[in-house]
């Protein structure tokens, strides 16, 4: 089947072929480093990752560029606030973004431009847009004028008369601009800020020229996806747009992609509402995994709403999916079924459902039907086909989870972290846990059943779940 995307352009799905196959150029807009990053951004990456993922599975080879803005007003400011140079603070949370990700399995992208590495590159950008007539100069700042350009508007499909400079779109006012909506391209220095020499005088780059050079430097004037958080579309991307659009004479990007929003407890994420949850206070309580699964479990344009009962709900999924593997793998050992190819109806719908526009949410619901079929099997009295059978599904398994990068560590490794997360909400320490069952144990053997079954009770009244089998007596919370 074609891979359909939804292209924010048009507001519709369309069959997705790369511009010089087998390659595909990728550009999702970074994060400006000044704190660390909050489950907006989580969100957002592991939307991204997975789509990589997916694409590089079909066959293509993918040119995955995301930056870093490592030069703004927030991060000056917080630079100032704590007495310390802004390039040491962007340093500080470019690695503080870098271990979010790998808590999350995020890979990095290929190319991870600087904005700072890049002045000279922007220079060039911006006197491409002055020759062609689309920007002008007030002082030492340079703007864009977008009545110059014929095309505003267009990605974000906003009404240009009833749009206004200001609140909280990061449109900066300025009323010697020529229309309230015209965006800085350079922005001259004041006394103390980092700066660089331009044909303008010294200063820095304003917030949407730096994604339009370095996107177009590492992927051409022209390339396959642009992707961000919906938040982006007005005005950072019709900015992006409309200056790229303007320096070259080119269409810039064939699709645009975005990613929803993330709600807390059904409210939007604001610092103002006191709801705001960096990735780290998350995963503090919750196995990060967990988080993955959640995000995933959300088609990537949809709102997610997070609530830590919908994330408890989801270590206690991804502890069954560990317990799954974990269970087939006991039973393949030793068994002739190694190399087996994945279950192909299994395995396919999961395909089918990432190919209709990264339906996450759709190939996780057909990996539980995988689980349940496994288990099913792994119930099954001995039979000749069985082993064969398990051995399929698990490698199904396995495949489709690792388009999601979800599942690949070591089950009994992953369960025990699991354990180790849990355990902070119970009230009975693991020591505890131990005796008790080695008390029911005995109790069992001396046919004290009413005494052992008093331990399962009082176990279960603190969250412990007890089961017996052949091998000895295990335990979850």
């Amino acid at each position: 089947m074609p891979l359909k995307i939804f292209n924010t352009m048009t507001r519709q799905k369309e069959e997705f072929a790369p511009l010089n196959p087998p390659v595909v150029g990728i550009y999702v807009c970074g994060v400006t480093v000044y704190d660390r990053c909050h489950i907006g951004h989580a969100r957002a990456y592991v939307a991204f990752d997975t789509i990589v993922r997916h694409l590089r599975y079909r066959g293509y080879r993918v040119k995955f560029v995301r930056n870093f803005t490592d030069v703004d007003d927030k991060i000056i400011n917080r630079a100032n606030e704590l007495g310390i140079p802004a390039k040491e603070l962007s340093q500080r949370y470019i690695e503080e973004f870098r271990a979010d990700m790998k808590l999350l399995n995020v890979l990095q992208a290929d190319v991870e431009p600087r904005v700072t590495e890049h002045i000279p590159q922007i220079v060039v950008t911006i006197k491409k847009i002055l020759e062609n007539g689309h920007g002008y100069l007030i002082g030492g700042d340079v703007y864009f004028s977008i009545d110059s350009f014929g095309g505003y508007g267009a990605l974000s499909k906003r009404n240009l008369e009833e749009m206004t400079a200001g609140g909280s779109e990061r449109v900066a006012v300025d009323e010697r601009k020529r229309n309230p909506l015209d965006f800085a391209l350079w922005k001259s220095s004041k006394p103390g800020e980092p700066a660089w020499d331009s044909p303008w005088g010294p200063g820095r780059p304003g917030w949407h020229i730096e994604c339009s050079t370095m996107s177009m430097l590492y992927l051409g004037d022209l390339f396959d996806i642009h992707g961000g958080g919906m938040d982006l579309i007005f005005p950072h991307h019709e900015n992006e747009l409309a200056q790229s659009k303007a320096a070259t004479g080119k269409d810039f990007v064939r699709f645009w992609l975005h990613n929803g929003f993330v709600n807390i407890n059904e409210e939007k994420m604001s610092k103002s509402l006191g709801n705001f949850c960096t990735i780290r206070d998350v995963v503090e309580v919750f196995h990060p995994e967990a988080m993955r699964y959640l995000l995933l479990g959300t088609h990537y344009r949809s709102p997610i709403n997070y609530t830590e009962k919908n994330l408890e709900d989801a270590v206690s999924r991804v502890q069954y999916v560990y317990e799954t593997i974990q269970r087939a793998e006991e039973y393949l050992a030793g068994r002739p079924a190694a190399g087996a190819k994945p279950d192909e109806p299994a395995f396919s719908k999961v395909v089918e459902a990432m190919d209709d526009d990264f339906n996450t949410a759709l190939a996780l619901a057909h990996i539980a039907d995988v689980l349940k079929e496994l288990n099913e099997v792994l119930d099954k009295k001995e039979f000749p086909e069985k082993a064969s059978k398990a051995a399929a599904l698990l490698a199904a398994m396995r495949e489709a989870t690792m388009m999601l990068g979800l599942f690949g560590a070591n089950p009994g490794a992953a369960l025990a972290e699991i354990r180790g997360y849990r355990m902070k909400s119970l009230t009975i320490t693991e020591e505890e846990i131990g005796k008790l069952i080695a008390e029911r144990t005995e109790c069992r053997k001396n046919r004290n059943f009413k005494r052992g079954d008093e331990i399962r009770d009082i176990l279960k009244e603190k969250g412990v779940t007890i089961m017996d089998s052949p091998g000895g007596t295990r335990w979850k919370i």
